[in-house]
């Protein structure tokens, strides 16, 4: 059967490009290797670590705040099977989505490897051995990405002792101490759900702060919070060794700046130190698809070199994140149809799902600073706001930074609870190129988390009321 489209991969990027391709009426097939649809982030990665995450801030809220609040339990203690269940019920529920979507737009699902096999065809390995070649006009590749591991240093993962995000959603137990390599979005998240539940938890971080590529301001408040939550953080060490040993695993590091090294020790070692792309076998190179600095290149309406060849997600430049890799295979498909798909990559927020959240869109201070253009900041603390105090939700701040001149905003950064919600309205804002006037004067519903955002906008633009 000949195919208008055939995508490889059926992660977010993947099996979105799919069904709009489809509603476009575009005849549409894609290639999963896995049992499952969704890919990473729908089995291994965004969804369950988020199951994982609320289940230990419930149990967070259990043990600090409901006395507080006036609110009587009983004995708090977790339940680690219980979660792992809903973790598995979340997952199961998501994909089974995936698997109903496909259905309900008539897109053929293949399963096994797929590759490049020639102009105009795929080459899908089965498990049993058997290939299958589809024929189409269009393929779009949405493999993903992968563990990177350490850069120069070897690491056995045994996902047990020594393990990757992956494994750190399976534990059987909960660990009395966990060393966490990496002290950015994988690793705090995953590193908070053990903390919360019992672990002693220490952060090794190559770099000088947490959260790197971050506005620093918020990044600094978030470690301070985590902190006092009971993370420890090694900042500015070089990780040499990950060794297992008898009784767990031991981490050894030396200061970036130069000094003598350090080993520690723990029950487990979670090495997240980001992702890589996923190209292998995909036959890049006989098909003349041109691959730079591990990522397939793109022109702007994310053709490859090779003629017909499409790549979207974390195999393309611009930042590993599912919400940008839909957008891609959002416009892709436009494209695909004969449209005019766009993505805006300066209106990408990033959210990393702490307890309390970082959410970020658009530029940082320190971005803003180096362009050597004239901006200004605008800064409200939650405790100011009466949501927050009635919630104790007051930790953090938001943060607005515009353009001196123009007043469009340029950047909005928000630490505190249900930040990843909250970004969103300033996320419209820019992608409307609005001022920080036009959020100031917006009327926000009292009393709510979001009033902090209209009142940074006030401080961005004239001055805060509530402060």
């Amino acid at each position: 059967m000949a195919y208008d489209l055939v995508v490889i991969g059926s992660g977010p990027g993947g099996y979105v490009c799919a069904v709009k391709a489809a509603q476009l009426g575009l005849k549409t097939a894609i290639v999963e290797k896995r049992a499952t649809l969704g890919g990473t982030c729908l089995n291994v990665g965004c969804i369950p670590s988020k199951a994982l995450l609320h289940a230990s801030e419930m149990l967070a809220e259990a043990e600090h705040s409901f006395a507080k609040l006036g609110v009587k339990t009983g004995r708090i203690e977790a339940d680690l099977p219980a979660m792992m269940a809903h973790r598995q019920a979340t997952v199961k529920a998501n994909v089974d989505g995936v698997a109903f979507l496909m259905k309900k737009n008539k897109i053929d699902v293949v399963r096994g490897t797929g590759k490049l096999a020639g102009a105009g065809k795929v080459a899908v390995a089965g498990e049993d051995g058997a290939e299958t070649v589809l024929e189409t006009k269009a393929i779009v590749i949405a493999t993903g990405s992968d563990v990177a591991g350490i850069p120069g240093v070897e690491v056995a993962f045994d996902e047990k002792v020594i393990v990757s995000s992956t494994g750190a959603l399976e534990l059987e137990k909960i660990p009395a101490t966990m060393i966490v390599v990496g002290g950015g979005v994988i690793g705090l998240e995953l590193g908070s759900v053990w903390s919360r539940l019992g672990a002693k938890v220490t952060v090794v971080e190559y770099l000088d702060a947490i959260l790197g590529g971050m506005d620093g301001e918020i990044a600094k408040q978030a470690q301070r919070a985590l902190a006092k939550q009971g993370l420890e953080f090694r900042l500015g060490a070089k990780v040499t060794g990950v060794t297992k040993g008898k009784k767990g695993a031991s981490v050894t590091f030396e200061p970036v700046k130069g000094g003598a090294a350090e080993t520690l020790e723990a029950e487990i070692v979670l090495v997240a130190t980001g992702r890589k792309p996923y190209t292998e076998g995909l036959g890049l190179d006989a098909a003349g698809v041109t691959v730079e600095r591990g990522r397939i290149a793109i022109d702007d309406h994310f053709r490859t070199s090779a003629p017909g060849v499409y790549a979207i997600g974390d195999v393309v430049r611009g930042p590993m994140l599912a919400h940008k890799a839909e957008d891609e295979g959002v416009a892709v498909a436009e494209i695909l149809a004969g449209g005019k798909g766009h993505v805006n990559y300066g209106v990408i927020p990033g959210v990393v799902y702490t307890a309390p959240e970082v959410a970020s869109v658009g530029v940082t201070e320190e971005e803003a600073k180096a362009s050597g253009a004239a901006y200004k900041v605008g800064k409200f603390p939650f405790t100011a706001n009466g949501r927050a105090r009635a919630m104790l939700a007051t930790d953090g701040l938001v943060k607005i930074i515009a353009d001196a001149a123009s007043d469009r905003v340029l950047g909005v950064h928000i630490l505190g609870h249900g930040a990843g919600e909250m970004i969103h309205e300033a996320a419209v804002l820019m992608e409307f190129g609005g001022s920080s006037e036009d959020l100031a004067r917006t009327c926000h519903a009292h009393p709510t988390m979001s009033e902090a955002v209209k009142e940074a906008a006030l401080a961005t633009w004239a001055k805060p009321i509530h402060v």
